[in-house]
């Protein structure tokens, strides 16, 4: 701690910003990570659980009723309001395509919007997964600058001259491999997580198609 305040005592304007720039994606990153984990802790079996809730009630109103008040319902509530959407007025273009192409737009709208909900906060991870090296290494690089200035302002070469902007570049280049690190671990962890999730969504929004399609069947006959 005290080899870590000696470095920001002895650090210019530009190596302070780059130390506090990485500082806060990584306070970012792990707030993210913190609460994608526990969003998603499992978020699978509740999903599925929910999908069961759905699939077992008597009628439409009382499946949206338990899965409003499901973990899982944010996910499922929007694609069964997008099933049971009215068909669309009949002086209208949307009335004018097929039925099928009408109602699979609406739940590929629906299932878009849930899939971004649950993508929220990825792109700032594989951001910070990516560009916190190349901080860091900036920080390296200015450092080594106020190294090779110090050897050449100095009439005789001393090790104590350039050991405080080198200890600061090397920092700096651990600080960047420390933050990107658990960002991209867990950018790659958590969208397994996510890619399963959507997988059991499109699946249920295929379900409410064919439901669909088979009750504008019914109400044609």
């Amino acid at each position: 701690m005290q080899t870590l305040l000696a470095i920001w005592a002895q650090a210019d304007a530009v190596g302070r910003l780059v130390a506090l720039c990485l500082l806060g994606m990584s306070v970012l990153s792990w707030v993210l990570i913190v609460w994608k984990s526990w969003r998603l802790r499992g978020a699978l079996d509740s999903l599925r659980a929910a999908l069961q809730l759905l699939w077992q009630a008597p009628s439409w109103s009382l499946a949206q009723q338990r899965l409003a008040g499901h973990s899982a319902g944010a996910w499922v509530l929007p694609l069964v309001q997008a099933a049971q959407t009215p068909s669309p007025a009949a002086d209208s273009l949307a009335a004018q395509v097929d039925p099928q192409a009408q109602h699979t737009r609406v739940l590929r709208d629906a299932l878009s919007r849930v899939q971004q909900h649950l993508h929220y906060g990825q792109v700032v991870l594989a951001t910070i997964g990516a560009t916190a090296p190349f901080v860091g290494l900036l920080g390296t690089v200015w450092g080594i600058y106020h190294a090779l200035i110090a050897i050449g302002d100095a009439s005789a070469f001393q090790l104590e001259q350039v050991a405080g902007p080198v200890g600061e570049a090397l920092v700096m280049t651990a600080a960047g491999l420390a933050v990107a690190i658990p960002a991209v671990v867990a950018y790659n962890l958590l969208g397994r997580r996510i890619a399963a999730l959507e997988a059991e969504l499109e699946g249920v929004a295929h379900d409410l198609l064919a439901w669909r399609l088979g009750a504008g069947a019914n109400e044609r006959r």
